[in-house]
């Protein structure tokens, strides 16, 4: 087989049927997943999440398997960007968000504990369907949020522009570091939940704050907030791995 750019035999023989090369050329070797791989999660609630993961795990009926909470995982995301927009016309639409964002947590956590606790792993199917996945609610969430009035249009791209670059960023760290982050500077998605759910409670209270003298919705100044964070995020492990891997491979 060829690996690494490196042809086969086979390659550079005659063939009898001209379609058994091109079918060949087809079967690449599926890089399979680094099985030193490790999973960094140091978010502040870690430990105490990984615990209850595990009960519940535990305790989940047989006939719920981890495909069943991938997908409760991503409605809910969807069902919280729908909830967001809603609010637009209702503000108390924002307590559906916060009951999405729980159950989000609920199928989007559980799911890979779910599978290790029953030792039914199937690591690249899971990682792939998993962060697309993830992908795909982060953009409904996102274009809720964008039409329900309470965060600027222009903040919201930016927030889920940086949210795809930092997710990038620690995909290809798996492939080339074999690292996989799963929290940047003790925070991760459990905790942004959090964050959000605070943050549509305030909403109910005061929707908008000042500061210096002027006024400006609450999500605009989070947003803002969050996205200088999850900017200095990117380029700070960016440049942290490619110092790291400059040294791992350099050049007599």
């Amino acid at each position: 087989m060829a690996i690494l750019g490196v042809q086969p035999m086979t390659a550079f023989c005659e063939q009898v049927n001209p379609r058994v090369l091109l079918e060949m050329r087809h079967m690449r070797s599926f890089p399979e997943p680094r099985p030193e791989t490790r999973r960094i999660q140091e978010s502040w609630i870690a430990a105490a999440e990984k615990r209850a993961l595990t009960w519940l795990a535990l305790r989940t009926p047989e006939s719920i398997n981890p495909d069943h909470l991938t997908t409760l995982g991503l409605a809910a995301q969807v069902g919280a960007g729908v909830c967001y927009a809603l609010a637009s016309r209702n503000q108390y639409w924002l307590i559906g968000s916060i009951a999405c964002l729980a159950f989000n947590w609920l199928g989007d956590s559980l799911d890979g504990t779910l599978a290790r606790v029953r030792q039914r792993l199937r690591p690249r199917y899971g990682f792939y369907v998993d962060h697309m996945v993830d992908s795909f609610g982060a953009l409904a969430l996102t274009g809720g949020l964008a039409m329900s009035g309470y965060m600027h249009p222009g903040i919201d791209i930016g927030l889920l522009i940086a949210f795809l670059l930092l997710s990038i960023q620690s995909y290809l760290a798996t492939y080339a570091l074999g690292e996989f982050r799963l929290s940047f500077w003790r925070f991760g998605p459990t905790e942004l939940r959090i964050l959000l759910a605070v943050g549509n409670l305030a909403l109910l209270w005061r929707p908008t704050v000042h500061f210096l003298g002027a006024q400006y919705r609450l999500f605009d100044v989070g947003g803002v907030m969050g996205l200088v964070g999850m900017g200095v995020m990117v380029i700070s492990f960016t440049l942290q791995n490619t110092v790291r891997l400059y040294r791992q491979e350099r050049i007599p």
